[in-house]
């Protein structure tokens, strides 16, 4: 894994749209088409508006999953990942080849893993966009996490340091009002993606970027296993690498 540090969060959004928008690029020269995989959360706000204005993107070929999505909360609601990536993402791309949406709130939460699991089985990822959690997660897969299983998306329970994390990002009124369940893009098929471009701004992120990159390996701090990824790039500002014993020069 490949760690940077940029001065301010707009430079960190622009490092990591510029590496995914070549990444896809070359998926597509390559092989014709590009599979993506795209996170939410504050985190994100900045990144993928810059993905959205990367040129030289042939996005009729690209193809969109997304990481997770709360089980029982309609596509409608404020806090809906559906919600924000058609708002953040899809309407603002031309023509998108295909978007997989996860239902979270079919009524059969099992049988939506086994039906989005089936069409990412289908399509190997070639950029997955990614954060870490205030807890140290990845997607939904909060500490300890199942590193084991090898199911495209599984349920999931969200511990009260996650739930607290979205409702001090205001996508709730109480923390009554967050799901405790989501449905979520495990650990294993994260790592499959050839790509991985891991976003992670702002001071409240910093305990969670030290435990990641200076503790051990292990479903504790679930993003630690990045580490073990080839092509991951982990993006930071100085306000997440504040923590770190020796973090990085930052970049220009």
């Amino acid at each position: 894994m490949e760690t940077l540090v940029l001065k301010t969060k707009q430079a960190l959004a622009s490092r990591a749209a510029k590496i995914a928008a070549e990444a896809i690029r070359e998926a597509i020269a390559a092989r014709g088409g590009a599979t993506i995989i795209l996170a939410t959360g504050a985190s994100q706000f900045e990144v993928l508006a810059a993905l959205v204005r990367a040129r030289g993107i042939d996005w009729s070929k690209v193809r969109m999953f997304h990481l997770d999505e709360y089980i029982g909360l309609p596509a409608t609601h404020p806090a809906s990942f559906r919600k924000y990536l058609r708002e953040r993402f899809v309407e603002k791309v031309p023509g998108l080849a295909a978007v997989h949406f996860v239902e979270g709130d079919w009524p059969d939460a099992a049988a939506e893993c086994r039906r989005v699991g089936g069409l990412l089985a289908a399509h190997p990822v070639d950029v997955a966009l990614v954060g870490i959690g205030e807890n140290g997660h990845l997607a939904f897969n909060d500490p300890p996490a199942d590193f084991d299983t090898q199911e495209p998306y599984l349920v999931v329970d969200l511990d009260e340091a996650c739930r607290r994390q979205q409702l001090g990002e205001g996508w709730f009124k109480t923390l009554d009002d967050v799901p405790k369940q989501a449905i979520s893009m495990s650990i294993q098929q994260i790592l499959k993606s050839r790509r991985i471009v891991c976003s992670v701004p702002d001071q409240r992120k910093a305990v969670a970027v030290k435990n990641t990159l200076e503790g051990e390996v292990g479903n504790r701090v679930p993003a630690s296993i990045l580490r073990t990824h080839r092509r991951c790039t982990l993006l930071l500002d100085t306000e997440s690498a504040s923590l770190l014993a020796n973090p990085p020069t930052v970049q220009r």
